[in-house]
């Protein structure tokens, strides 16, 4: 038989960045609310030799030592949303692969994904990456962005002036 809550997850997609550490806190709250359950992932791709090719194998890492990092980023960043007293609410989960294809993935079937959403837009990048584009064209699940607080920028003005432009002297 089933588990009829097996839906009822919040898979959120955690890099360590401010954005995500904000996205995980926000899921904490929806999950409480909602009686759901959260799933923060980390997804780590192997790192190819960056090193000098003369550089003894031992500088290199290997996999496992990849995945053990990729696993204290995301215990960092757990500890960063929730404080060293979680009371275990949130499932860790650390996979190897493309982070678009993991998040989507694990969100399979869940009640949303949520994503951090840096402030990108001031320097004329779009306000989302490229995996939360991804995510966002592909997701089978609503997907919720969720802004780092306290960084607000005024959205751009359509007419592409900088702010204040023409608006009197200093």
């Amino acid at each position: 038989m089933p588990n009829p809550t097996a839906g009822n997850r919040i898979v959120v997609g955690v890099d360590g960045s401010d954005a995500s550490v904000a996205a995980l806190r926000w899921a904490v709250q929806q999950a409480q609310a909602q009686r759901a359950d959260v799933v923060a992932v980390h997804a780590w791709e192997r790192v190819g030799p960056a090193l000098a090719p003369y550089a003894p194998a031992s500088a290199h890492p290997g996999s496992a030592e990849q995945r053990l990092r990729a696993a204290r980023l995301l215990a960092g960043a757990v500890r960063q949303a929730l404080g060293p007293r979680f009371d275990g609410a949130v499932r860790a989960v650390v996979v190897e692969g493309p982070p678009a294809r993991v998040l989507l993935k694990h969100a399979r079937g869940a009640h949303l994904l949520a994503l951090g959403r840096g402030d990108h837009h001031e320097y004329g990048h779009p306000a989302v990456g490229a995996v939360a584009r991804d995510c966002l064209r592909h997701a089978t699940v609503p997907v919720v962005t969720v802004p780092v607080p306290g960084r607000h920028a005024s959205p751009p003005d359509p007419s592409g002036r900088p702010p204040f432009a023409g608006r009197g002297t200093a």
